[in-house]
C-alpha cells in the first residue's frame, strides 16, 4: 500500500493524537496520516472498524496497530439509515444518555447488540435495527428502549422520524408535556409503553392509526397511579386497534365513557383501567371480549352495576372492579368463572348473601368482598378452599358464627364491622394468622381472650371498655414511629407496632388503637411503616413527618374513653419517599376518604390540602345513660384529637422527594440542566462521616470520598475543602457545565449539595481508577490490558474529547487531558473527569 504525501495535521486530529500519546507514550509512536482502506489491515476486528466507517478521506494511523479514525470532514458511508441515525443522535445528546457498551451512538448505530440475536430486553438504553431493506445494504431502526433512566422533558421531534419503530418502551421516566399527533408517523408500531411519566393533556386521535398495535401501555402501567397526568376521553380511534391484545391505562386521568368503539376491540387480553374517572355504565360489549383474562376497573366513577354478559367471559382469571354507584346486582355471572385466581369486588353496594359456589372455585386465591352490604352466614366451604390464601369481607352485615374449621392456606382474612357473634374456633390461635376481628359481636372474657391478641374486646361494637368516667380530653399518635414531644409540648405516643394486612393493635394504657387492613395488591410486602431520615430535616419538628403507617385498604384510629363534646380532630398530612426506591418506580394513591365518627367527611380527599373538622362525640351507651362518657372518635384513614401529624395513609409515595431549599434558587439561574440536590446530612451518611477509610484522594479543590448513597448507588463525593481557591462562582460553574454535557464517555454528575459553607459534587464511582493508576502503578494496583483493550480505550476518550469539542451544546476544550483524569469503570469504559472548570 503506498503511503500518502504527508500533510500537516490540524488542531483537532493533533488533539485526536495528543490523547493517544499521553495515554499510550511509553509504548507507542505515531505516523503520519495515509490513506487507508478497508483490507490494508492484517487484524479481523480493525478490519471491520475501517469496513464499517468505510472512510474515503485521509486518515491517520499509529504504526503500531494500523489505527485508523477519521476527521470530521470524513463522510461516513453508514449501514444505518442517516436520517434516523441522526434522529437517534440528537434525541440521546438530549436526553443526556449514553449507549450501553454493546452498541454505541457514536459510530455505526445498527452493529453489534443491535442486529445480533440479543432481545431488546436485555439493553438499556437500546435499540434494534432491521437490516434486510434495499438488499441488505440499509439498516432500519425498529425498537428502542429507554426504560426508567430519569430521562425528563418533552417527547423529542425527533422520535417521530424514526418510521420504522415496531417496538417502543419510554415507561418510567419522566417525560412531560403532550403526545403530538405526529405519533401516527409510527404506524408500525406493534408494542408501545410511555407508562409511569408525567405526560398531560388530551390522548391524541392518531392513536388509532397504529393498526399494528398488540400492546399499548401509553398512559400506565399497572404500577404508575397517578403518574401520568391526562386528561379528557379515551379516543374513540383506539377503536381501530383490532389486534390489540393488551390495554393499560391505570391513573391516566381519563375522564367520560368507554367509546362505544371499543366494541371492535376482541382480540384484548388484558385491560386495566383503574383509578382514573370513567363515567357513564360498564359497557355490555365487554362481555364479547371473548379472550380477556383479566379487567381491572377499580376506583372510577361508572354508574352502573356489572352486565350479566361478564357471564360470557369464562377464562378470567384476575376481576377487579370496585366503588360503583348504583351497582347493586347479582354475583350469579361468576358461577362458571373456574379460571379465577382474583376477585375483588369492593365497595359495590352488593346485597344479599355470600354464593356458596364461590368455594367451588378452584383456583380462587383471593376474594375480596369488603364494603359492601352482604348479610347471612359466611358459607363454610369457604373457609375450607384448598387454594385461597386472602379473604376480605370487612365492612358488610355478616351475621353468625365463625366456620369451625380452615384451610392452612388461608393466612389473612379481614372479617371486621360485621355482626359476627359467638365463640371463637381454634384455629383463631394459629401462629402467623392474620386476623381482624374489629367491631363484630363478639364476647371476650378471660376463657377466650388468650387466644386473641389484647384489646379485641375492648373493640367490638358500641366499644365497651372506658365507659362511665371520662379518662382524658385529648391524646395525640406518632404513627409509625416512637414517642417524642413537640416544640408546642404536645407528647406525641409511641406507635411503631408491626401490623399486617389484616391486624389491630390496643395500646397497653387503653387510651387509642389502631386497626389495618391493606388493598389486596400483587405482592405482599411485609412492611407496614415506612420512614426517611433524611426528608423535612430542615422543618419544624420534622421528627414528626419521617415516619408512616403504609395502608392502602383502611387504616382507622380509635381514642377510648374520650369525654363527650366538640373536638378538633387535626389532619397534617406528610408525603414521603420510600428510601431506596427511584423516583418513578414507586406505586399508590394519594386520593382516599377520610370518615369520622362512621361519617364520610371528605370524599377523594388530596393529602396535599388540609383537612380541619369539628366532630361531636357524643355517642350514649346503651340505656339511656347521660353521664359524660369517654367513646371512640374513628377514622377510615386517620385521627387525632388536637394534633396528629406524619400520616401518610398511601400505599406508596410516587411524587419526586421534595427538598426543603438549602440554597437560594437563584443560585442556580442560567443552569439549563438543574442538578439533583442531596443534603449534607445524606452526604455524611453515605461517607460514613467522610472517615478517611473512605478517601479516594485529593483534588485541586479538596479530597474525594467513596459513598454508598440509601438508593444503594456508589459514589464519589468530591468535597470542596475551605482551603480552596475554587469561589462560589466556580463551584457553580463547574455544576452547570458538568449537568449539561453527558456523554458515556464522561464521568456523570449525580448532583451536588450546597449547605451553607458545605460545598460538595457527587459523581458517579468508576471502580477502576485512572488510566494512570492501571498503567504505571505498584504492583498489585496496575491491571493488564491487552491491546484490544487499549484501542477501545483510545477510541472511547476520542469519543468523549470528540463530544465536548464538537457535538455538545456547549464546546468545551479541556486543556488537562492526562491519563490521571480518564477514569475505567469495572468494563474499562473510560470516562474523562476534571472538565467541569475547563474553557468554554
Amino acid at each position: 500500500m503506498a503511503a500518502a504525501p504527508r500533510k500537516r495535521l490540524n488542531s483537532r486530529r493533533r488533539l485526536l493524537v495528543l490523547c493517544f500519546v499521553v495515554a499510550f507514550g511509553r509504548l507507542m509512536d505515531t505516523a503520519g496520516a495515509q490513506n487507508i482502506t478497508a483490507n490494508a489491515t492484517t487484524d479481523p476486528l480493525e478490519g471491520l472498524l475501517l469496513k464499517t466507517l468505510k472512510c474515503s478521506c485521509p486518515c491517520f494511523s499509529f504504526s503500531t496497530s494500523s489505527m485508523t479514525f477519521c476527521p470530521s470532514a470524513c463522510v461516513l458511508n453508514l449501514g444505518s439509515h442517516p436520517f434516523t441515525a441522526r434522529a437517534l443522535n440528537v434525541m440521546f445528546q438530549r436526553w443526556g444518555k449514553s449507549a450501553t457498551n454493546n452498541w454505541n451512538i457514536s459510530g455505526e448505530l445498527c452493529s453489534g447488540a443491535a442486529i445480533d440475536r440479543t432481545t431488546i430486553e436485555t439493553l438499556n438504553p437500546g435499540i434494534k435495527c432491521d437490516c434486510s431493506y434495499n438488499n441488505g445494504s440499509t439498516c432500519h431502526i425498529t425498537a428502542l428502549k429507554v426504560y426508567a433512566l430519569d430521562v425528563a422533558g418533552p417527547i423529542p421531534d425527533e422520535l417521530w422520524n424514526l418510521t420504522y419503530l415496531t417496538d417502543l418502551n419510554l415507561a418510567q421516566n419522566y417525560l412531560t408535556g403532550p403526545i403530538p399527533a405526529s405519533i401516527g408517523n409510527l404506524n408500525r408500531m406493534q408494542y408501545l409503553s410511555f407508562g409511569i411519566n408525567a405526560l398531560s393533556g388530551e390522548l391524541p386521535a392518531e392513536l388509532g392509526l397504529l393498526t399494528r398495535l398488540k400492546i399499548i401501555v401509553s398512559p400506565c402501567s399497572f404500577m404508575a397511579f397517578g403518574t401520568n397526568n391526562f386528561s379528557g376521553p379515551l379516543p374513540s380511534e383506539l377503536g381501530n386497534l383490532s389486534r390489540l391484545t393488551q390495554l393499560y391505562f391505570d391513573s391516566a386521568g381519563v375522564t367520560g365513557p368507554i367509546p362505544p368503539s371499543f366494541a371492535n376491540l376482541r382480540s384484548l387480553e388484558k385491560v386495566w383501567g383503574s383509578d382514573n374517572d370513567l363515567t357513564g355504565p360498564i359497557p355490555d360489549f365487554i362481555g364479547n371480549w371473548s379472550n380477556l383474562i383479566q379487567i381491572r376497573f377499580q376506583g372510577n366513577s361508572f354508574q352502573s352495576s356489572i352486565p350479566p354478559s361478564f357471564s360470557n367471559l369464562t377464562s378470567l382469571n384476575d376481576l377487579r372492579i370496585s366503588d360503583l354507584s348504583n351497582g347493586n346486582f347479582s354475583l350469579d355471572f361468576l358461577r362458571n368463572m373456574n379460571s379465577l385466581a382474583t376477585l375483588v369486588l369492593r365497595n359495590n353496594d352488593i346485597s344479599g348473601s355470600i354464593p356458596s359456589y364461590f368455594g367451588e372455585l378452584q383456583s380462587l386465591s383471593l376474594l375480596d368482598l369488603s364494603f359492601n352490604n352482604l348479610t347471612g352466614r359466611i358459607p363454610d366451604n369457604l373457609f375450607n378452599h384448598s387454594v385461597l390464601t386472602r379473604l376480605f369481607l370487612g365492612n358488610n352485615q355478616l351475621t353468625g358464627s365463625l366456620p369451625s374449621q380452615k384451610s392452612r392456606s388461608l393466612g389473612t382474612i379481614d372479617l371486621s364491622y360485621n355482626e359476627l357473634s359467638g365463640s371463637f374456633p381454634s384455629w383463631v390461635s394459629e401462629p402467623n394468622l392474620q386476623l381482624n376481628l374489629v367491631a363484630n359481636n363478639f364476647t371476650i372474657d378471660n376463657s377466650n381472650s388468650s387466644a386473641l391478641p389484647s384489646g379485641l374486646g375492648c373493640l367490638q361494637r358500641n366499644f365497651p371498655c372506658n365507659r362511665g368516667s371520662p379518662i382524658y380530653s385529648r391524646f395525640a399518635v406518632k404513627c409509625g414511629g416512637l414517642q417524642i414531644t413537640s416544640s408546642d409540648r404536645i407528647v406525641y405516643e409511641t406507635d411503631n407496632a408491626t401490623l399486617g394486612p389484616a391486624a389491630y393493635y390496643m395500646t397497653p394504657t387503653g387510651r387509642w388503637a389502631v386497626s389495618n387492613v391493606s388493598l389486596p395488591a400483587d405482592s405482599n410486602s411485609p412492611a407496614d411503616r415506612t420512614s426517611s431520615l433524611s426528608q423535612f430535616t430542615n422543618t419544624l419538628d420534622s421528627e414528626l413527618f419521617q415516619t408512616a403507617r403504609i395502608s392502602a385498604g383502611s387504616l382507622r384510629y380509635y381514642g377510648l374513653g374520650l369525654e363527650n363534646g366538640n373536638y378538633t380532630v387535626k389532619l397534617e398530612f406528610a408525603e414521603i419517599q420510600i428510601e431506596g426506591t427511584r423516583i418513578w418506580k414507586s406505586v399508590g394513591r394519594r386520593i382516599f376518604d377520610i370518615y369520622i365518627q362512621g361519617n364520610l367527611e371528605l370524599k377523594d380527599f388530596d393529602i396535599r390540602r388540609a383537612a380541619d373538622f369539628v366532630p361531636t362525640v357524643a355517642n350514649n351507651p346503651p340505656g339511656g345513660n347521660k353521664n359524660r362518657t369517654g367513646l371512640i372518635v374513628g377514622i377510615v384513614v386517620a385521627v387525632a384529637a388536637a394534633s396528629l401529624l406524619s400520616l401518610a395513609a398511601v400505599y406508596y409515595f410516587l411524587q419526586r422527594r421534595k427538598r426543603q431549599k438549602t440554597f437560594e434558587d437563584e443560585e442556580f439561574l442560567g443552569i439549563d440542566v438543574r442538578p439533583y440536590t442531596f443534603t449534607y446530612a445524606e452526604l455524611r451518611t453515605a461517607t460514613d462521616d467522610f472517615n478517611l477509610a473512605n478517601k479516594l484522594g485529593e483534588g485541586g479543590f479538596g479530597p474525594v470520598y467513596k459513598g454508598t448513597l440509601a438508593d444503594g448507588r456508589v459514589v464519589a463525593v468530591k468535597q470542596l475543602s475551605a482551603a480552596s481557591h475554587q469561589g462560589k462562582s466556580q463551584f457553580l460553574a463547574e455544576i452547570a457545565t458538568v449537568s449539561a454535557v453527558q456523554h458515556r464517555n464522561l464521568v456523570k454528575l449525580y448532583g451536588c449539595c450546597i449547605e451553607g459553607d458545605k460545598r460538595m459534587l457527587v459523581y458517579e464511582y468508576l471502580e477502576n481508577k485512572s488510566l494512570d493508576q492501571v498503567l504505571f502503578g505498584t504492583e498489585g494496583k496496575s491491571l493488564y490490558l491487552d491491546w484490544e483493550t487499549r484501542y477501545d480505550i483510545c477510541l472511547g476518550v476520542a469519543r468523549g474529547l470528540a463530544y465536548l469539542h464538537e457535538e455538545s451544546r456547549l464546546r468545551i476544550v479541556h486543556r488537562d487531558v492526562k491519563a490521571s483524569n480518564i477514569l475505567l469503570d469495572s468494563d474499562l469504559t473510560p470516562k474523562i473527569s476534571d472538565f467541569g472548570l475547563a474553557k468554554l
